[in-house]
């Protein structure tokens, strides 16, 4: 056994910058590992899982260290790889690596000292399965309920209080949740395996032939079934095992008391979507020419993008890639920008690859994830495929040959809250030059940051410009808002021409989509005598009436009060509503059209695990008539039988106060007219604006990107604005007013000295608090040339500035490249 000190830096999950050193007991020096987690005690009570990042035989000096408690799992939680990437990512958008760590790693990967630990109770532990310390926690569980693992230190007087739980956690008698929640219980399902006392053949035959002839049938089926890991711990699950065994249940009992079969649970990753495995389709001469081209453009880059205008089938050129890197021995990652999504992606990826297709993304429950992560990191049988939204570009992924961002222009792929704010479209680019795959990125509207980078030759670019099959695109018509009000056609925000063509589609059961940009029945209520609008006390901002929950609710911060009909500054009954949510055209609609199935793709309608599947599969089953939505129902979404699509008020996004909006507006516009007319029908889209002469609008009608392209980047190119150069926001956030003001300008006075950098503000952002916390902003410009040396002297000066004792208490937060 070594007998000399050897130390660690650890990455704890908490904002604070760099790592932490601790020192190895002797006794624990020859397991730890560079990827392990363990557990550390951090300040005076709290306890952390944290990640060894690199091991030394050097002690730090001029303060005491303190020792790691133990080493939760012998086996890595992270790969080289994967610590690489986080050190990129914490480096490149300017924030602590123990945010990415939090990020990037399941909750029941790195338990701390406030974690909420539930007894698992569909599963009851036997006298042998728990030691001594296990059985003391999962008594205070199951008494309980429920405890953080700080109250079970404390009841237990237990010093390795999460390794303890870890165990049981490990062992499926314990689930470790950052909230209570049912959406976050395991997903289990009963297995069989041959127990241990049958270690070989010989041993099965001598067996059998002491039983009844019904159980040896029973016993003989499920080892020929097993095959050659019978006697390996393999197992079947339960439920296949009864409807294959000729035999009973009561037989099957017979043999788990007899103690020859092994009865247990495992997790189930993935809801059961299996179908029959059906061929690859053959592509059109259009997707072929277009596949052809990216394999020539990989040949010399490792990242393309394609740009297919909706409709055109991209996705089989996906499952063609996907198909020729399985081939090769690689995995592949598809990454999608909502949750939504997944469902129909998974049934079409499932159709021609089956069980090697894997999901990971934030409705999955902590378990849930855990078993995912673990299977793709040392399980016997990874995923080939992984499907999954922007966390899942920090799984581990050994052996990467080819990641698709689907819908690449999304700004759905960023991080907003908390840091780390990255974007995973951009890290799909870092991850693939670290395990040397190739990235495709696809769109039929690309973000002008991709499109640039194909124009420079950063990228490849493949162009697919014809529908799949007899589709074309859909017939697209401007309603003149300003104009039908004046002729008083409007009834409520519906035009005469937009309700007519919904009644038309209607009568031959046909489906429309609707799409308003706003949530809630009503973004405001307005006093018609004074002009009061109710607002949030802890935002500036004012509060969105939901009809269904009679309530007046904040979208930043989640406070809300009843609706009121009285102005509460002029006393006046004059309270009325203000605008159109999806909430409240749904209701309109209803009355309008009351024999239709109508319903709502928004926030508020897929809060659940399975809210957006169920609502996707229920229009894609023609059981909804009508689908009202947000930009939910813009990304990627597949129906055909959509013959009307409406937009009911484009000058909101086009007024929006942001560089990026006429981007946006062309995006979503163009991206939801897409969903009309997807097989043999044209479609039609009505759009209805105040403004019809607006050059986005035109844009779009002619299915334009070219112009919008051209016209946006001469804006940008004359304004210095991304992607000609870099954005960094920095936000100010103080409970005083004044504090973040003045602070705003002595951190303007400071990064002005910076080198490469261009400094522009301080400004007062259109919502100045949140929850509280009054915001100031500082917009910086920077050269795509030094952005590392430029960002380190920028975070130079932030780091001095909070030093300052008047400001020691200002939150900062930086943005990079914000959407």
């Amino acid at each position: 056994m070594p007998n000399r000190a050897i130390f660690a830096q650890i990455i704890i999950p908490v904002p604070v910058p760099g790592t932490f050193t601790y020192e190895i007991p002797i006794s624990m020096v020859e397991r730890a590992r560079v990827g392990q987690s363990v557990i550390v005690p951090f300040g005076e009570k709290k306890l952390y899982t944290g990640i060894i990042a690199s091991l030394t035989e050097t002690p730090p000096e001029g303060f005491k260290i303190k020792s790691i408690l133990d080493i939760a799992d012998d086996r890595p939680t992270i790969t080289p790889k994967q610590l690489e990437l986080w050190q990129w990512t914490a480096a490149y958008y300017m924030c602590p690596i123990g945010d990415v760590y939090k990020a990037a790693v399941p909750v029941g990967l790195r338990p701390d000292s406030q974690s909420k630990v539930l007894p698992v109770r569909e599963k009851e532990p036997s006298a042998d399965q728990l030691g001594s310390d296990e059985s003391a926690v999962f008594a205070v569980l199951t008494r309980d309920e429920e405890a953080t693992i700080e109250q079970l230190a404390k009841i237990t007087k237990l010093k390795n209080i999460i390794a303890v739980v870890k165990r049981l956690v490990d062992k499926g008698f314990a689930l470790i949740t950052e909230e209570v929640r049912e959406s976050a219980k395991p997903r289990r399902t009963k297995v069989v395996r041959l127990s241990d006392r049958l270690a070989d053949a010989d041993m099965l035959n001598r067996t059998i032939a002491l039983l009844t002839v019904k159980q040896g049938q029973a016993l003989r089926w499920i080892a020929d079934f097993l095959g050659a890991d019978a006697f390996r711990g393999k197992t079947v699950q339960m439920k296949i095992a009864l409807e294959k065994v000729p035999t009973t249940p009561t037989v099957m009992k017979s043999l788990i008391d007899k103690g020859l079969i092994i009865e247990d649970t495992e997790d189930t990753l993935l809801p059961d979507t299996s179908c029959g495995i059906q061929g690859i389709n053959e592509l059109n001469q259009y997707q072929q020419q277009a596949l052809d081209e990216i394999h020539k453009q990989f040949e010399t880059l490792q990242t393309v993008l394609l740009h297919g205008i909706t409709g055109s089938g991209k996705t089989e050129i996906y499952i063609h890639l996907i198909d020729e890197t399985l081939r090769a021995g690689k995995r592949v990652l598809y990454l999608l920008p909502e949750i939504a999504l997944t469902t129909q992606i998974v049934q079409r990826l499932k159709r021609n690859f089956g069980n090697k297709v894997g999901v990971y993304h934030s409705k999955y429950s902590s378990t849930e994830r855990v078993a995912l992560w673990r299977n793709q990191l040392y399980g016997e049988h990874p995923y080939p495929i992984v499907l999954g939204v922007r966390s899942s570009i920090f799984l581990p992924m050994d052996n990467l040959g080819l990641v698709i961002v689907d819908e690449e222009h999304e700004n759905s792929y960023k991080q907003f809250d908390p840091a780390p704010r990255y974007n995973a479209r951009d890290l799909a680019v870092v991850l693939a030059m670290q395990h040397k795959a190739k990235v495709l990125l696809g769109s039929a509207t690309p973000s002008l940051e991709s499109y640039f980078n194909a124009k420079q030759g950063r990228y490849g670019l493949v162009e697919l410009t014809h529908r799949h099959g007899a589709a074309v695109l859909p017939e697209i018509e401007i309603v003149d808002t300003k104009l039908e009000r004046r002729k008083k056609l409007m009834k409520q925000c519906f035009s005469q021409t937009l309700l007519s063509s919904i009644d038309n589609a209607l009568s031959k059961d046909e489906q429309v989509i609707l799409f308003q940009n706003r949530r809630g029945y009503s973004p405001f209520l307005e006093c018609t005598e004074c002009g009061y609008v109710p607002k949030c006390k802890h935002c500036d901002v004012s509060l969105t009436y939901h009809k269904g929950i009679e309530r007046l609710v904040c979208h930043y911060c989640g406070y809300s009060v009843a609706a009121v009909t009285t102005c509460d500054h002029c006393h006046q009954s004059t309270m009325r509503l203000a605008g159109f949510g999806t909430e409240r055209i749904e209701d309109e609609l209803k009355q309008i059209f009351p024999q239709a199935n109508i319903a709502r793709l928004d926030t508020d309608t897929t809060r659940t695990k399975h809210g957006g599947e169920n609502i996707i599969r229920d229009f894609q089953e023609r059981r909804i008539n009508i689908l009202i939505g947000t930009q939910m129902v813009s990304k990627g979404l597949d129906f055909g039988h959509v013959s009307i699509v409406g937009i009911l008020n484009a000058d909101n996004m086009l007024s929006f106060p942001d560089f990026r909006a006429y981007e946006r507006s062309f995006q979503l516009m163009a991206q939801v007219s897409g969903r009309a007319g997807r097989k043999d029908k044209t479609g039609k889209v009505i759009i209805q604006t105040s403004n019809p002469e607006n050059s986005i609008i035109r844009q779009v009608v002619a299915n334009d990107y070219q112009a919008m392209y051209d016209t946006q980047m001469a804006e940008r190119t004359q304004f210095f604005y991304p992607p000609v150069c870099r954005f960094i926001y920095i936000t100010l956030k103080h409970r005083d007013r004044q504090t973040v003001e003045d602070g705003a300008r002595e951190l303007f006075g400071l990064v002005s000295k910076v080198g490469g950098i261009t400094p522009l503000g301080p400004t007062t952002p259109a919502i100045n608090r949140i929850q509280n916390l009054y915001l100031m902003n500082i917009t910086i410009k920077l050269s795509k040339a030094d952005t590392m040396q430029s960002k380190l002297g920028l975070q130079q000066a932030i780091d001095f500035f909070l030093q300052l004792p008047k400001y020691k208490n200002v939150m900062i937060m930086a943005n990079v490249d914000p959407m």
